[in-house]
């Protein structure tokens, strides 16, 4: 969950350095730290906090010399954010520094090991371990020495090494956590993600699991552990360098917000040929689809609240059943699973840990894997059994908005092209369901063309100490989305609720002034929410409604009310959910907190 930036050139790398790490601050940002090379020894400079206390320490990488040097933004597991907890690490006698994303389980072990042969240590991290490894078994030669320590870890890990004896090479090593190489001219870089090197290059490798990289100015080679050379494809970068930035949005949130009609309809026009959906990305024939008798969807955080709603979907169109879990309890429930259900993952990076280990638990039950992911090439992409791409573009800020909408209309091409095949669906409603797909960017653009009057609404409750949201069916599982992205980016106490629950205990919860959301979209079920909202209005909550275009009664109910247009009812969800990212948006903004990076939280979350 840590950003990781390398620069190895003829030009100073500190500069580089911390530019890159601003890019990469959705990945960590309680303390940052860069170290270089100046030819006599290797300068670490780090500080805690957000990336401007190192900014201001350094003048932008100005003062710290050198042509090589590797670079960290942290987001904290093994030891509270401080300055000596922060990374890079140097090694006791500084021959060695190293920068870590991920997780080594077995470092409690190796530090005893170090300590009770002499070495010490001036961290709480689990990454130190690593370096005073590097030193205690250095051998004269860099690459060996690295080689016997990685073999040595447990756990999941991005590395970046330098070593004082070759001052001309950085060394990187992955297993688990995303790490990628830049290919320059008599320069190369290496990162965590691709908006640290965007506007340096577009030409990349990304490293495999147990793949080590030697970067060096006139180039890079790629080597197994028994030092094998590897044959890498270039990866090219079609991003525009804008889609990384804020383009003149004061928030990335806000940016990504307005992004979503193109990211919705990139991600659906994509797959529809002649009125057709068409998933070739599914490596499943027809027969094998008819033949699975469960879906189990698996997931985490805002991606898991879309595997509820696909679970209404699913369950309505394809009438087979549907379990949703999330990630981290996946294997822990001893799960029935075989050849005869299909699983389904979803992730925005493709790189989370407990999805990518649940996937793994499904896989070796005889399941097939399908992996919804947004970023090419990923962990859960490549591991999958078959992938299909979100075309979100790159999404930055922590809170997600626009992959989360793109998730979800993977989910209703996968109903209708799994609804085609089984059966279940007639031509007249196909037709219906195709022209739904194909209006929702319109009508999503519609919606965001309300946002001056959402932020009036924001600017009456961002001072409310708890929130509730409240539906049923597909609403419900949307209140999940409302209430987590409200929380996250405002920390106002928050919690979803299925609407028919209320009397059943959280009712209790409702005093006068409580602000309670009520989403009334789904039409079946209108009439039941309208009971639960006048339940609420008893106990004296003010209410805030959304609702279709056509509930109009709504606002004569509640004298509060967002409108959406009119859709199919398998797709509300994706018009819903926008104004309760605005709305989540605005309170926070009304609050003062810093929206793009929520405090404790990281973009991806790279370790269980």
């Amino acid at each position: 969950m840590c950003g990781i930036v390398g620069y190895i050139g003829y030009e100073q790398a500190a500069p580089f350095l911390i530019d890159g790490l601003e890019k990469l601050q959705y990945r960590g940002y309680d303390s940052a730290g860069v170290c270089t090379n100046d030819g006599e020894k290797l300068i670490v400079e780090k500080e805690q906090g957000k990336l401007e206390e190192l900014q201001d320490m350094t003048d932008n990488g100005n003062n710290v010399k050198g042509t090589v040097g590797i670079g960290h933004t942290r987001w904290a597991t093994h030891g509270r954010p401080s300055k000596e907890n922060a990374h890079p690490h140097l090694s006791q006698s500084g021959k060695f520094a190293v920068v870590h994303n991920g997780i080594i389980e077995n470092y409690m072990p190796l530090k005893q090991h170090l300590l009770e042969n002499g070495m010490t240590f001036s961290s709480q991290t689990d990454t130190e371990v690593v370096v005073q490894l590097l030193e205690y078994y250095y051998d004269g030669s860099f690459i060996d020495t690295v080689i016997k320590v990685v073999s040595m870890l447990k756990g999941s890990y991005a590395l970046g090494i330098m070593c004082m004896d070759d001052p001309d090479e950085i060394i990187a090593v992955r297993k688990g956590s995303p790490l990628i190489v830049g290919i320059g001219e008599k320069e190369n870089y290496l990162a965590s993600d691709v908006p640290a090197i965007l506007d340096k290059t577009r030409n990349i490798y990304r490293l495999d699991n147990d793949e080590i990289a030697v970067i060096r100015r006139d180039g890079v080679s790629v080597i197994d552990r028994n030092k094998n050379n590897i044959e890498k494809s270039v990866e090219i970068i079609e991003w525009d360098i804008d889609a990384a930035q804020k383009g003149g949005y004061e928030h990335f949130m806000m940016k990504e917000i307005m992004e979503q009609p193109k990211a919705v309809r990139d991600t659906v026009f994509s797959r529809i040929k002649d009125d057709r959906v068409i998933l070739d990305e599914i490596k499943l024939t027809p027969e094998q689809i008819r033949d699975f008798q469960k879906i189990n969807i698996i997931a985490c955080g805002s991606a898991y609240h879309v595997g509820v709603v696909a679970k209404y979907i699913f369950e309505k169109i394809l009438r087979k059943p549907v379990e949703v879990d999330i990630a981290s309890e996946f294997k822990y429930r001893d799960p029935i699973i075989d050849e005869k259900t299909l699983t389904i993952v979803i992730s925005q990076s493709g790189e989370t840990a407990d999805t990518k280990e649940a996937m793994e638990e499904a896989q070796k039950l005889g399941s097939h894997a399908i992996a919804i992911v947004n970023v090419v090439g990923s962990t859960i992409a490549s591991e999958a059994d078959s992938v299909i791409y979100t075309l979100a573009g790159p999404e930055i800020a922590v809170a997600t908005t626009k992959a989360y909408s793109a998730q979800l209309a993977v989910i209703y091409l996968m109903a209708v092209y799994f609804g085609d095949i089984l059966g279940k669906i007639n031509q007249e409603d196909y037709k219906y369901y195709i022209s739904e797909l194909k209006s929702l960017p319109e009508k999503i653009k519609s919606i965001l063309e309300t946002s001056e009057s959402i932020k009036d609404i924001a600017q009456k409750y961002y001072e409310c100490k708890d929130i509730f949201f409240i539906g049923r069916n597909i609403d419900y599982a949307l209140s999940l989305e409302g209430s987590l992205k409200l929380k996250e980016i405002s920390y106002i106490h928050s919690e979803a609720y299925a609407a028919g629950e209320l009397k059943h205990g959280t009712i209790s919860l409702i005093e006068d002034g409580t602000l309670v959301i009520a989403l009334a979209t789904y039409g079946r079920l209108y009439e039941k929410v309208i009971s639960n909202i006048k339940e609420v209005q008893t106990r004296g909550a003010s209410v805030l409604a959304i609702g279709c275009e056509d509930q109009t009664e709504l606002n004569k109910i509640t004298g509060n009310t967002i409108f959406i247009p009119k859709a199919c009812d398998i797709m509300l969800p994706s018009l819903a959910v926008v104004p309760m990212q605005l709305l989540a948006y605005y309170v926070a903004s009304f609050k003062g907190c810093d929206i793009d990076k929520p405090r404790n939280l990281a973009k991806s979350v790279t370790v269980e």
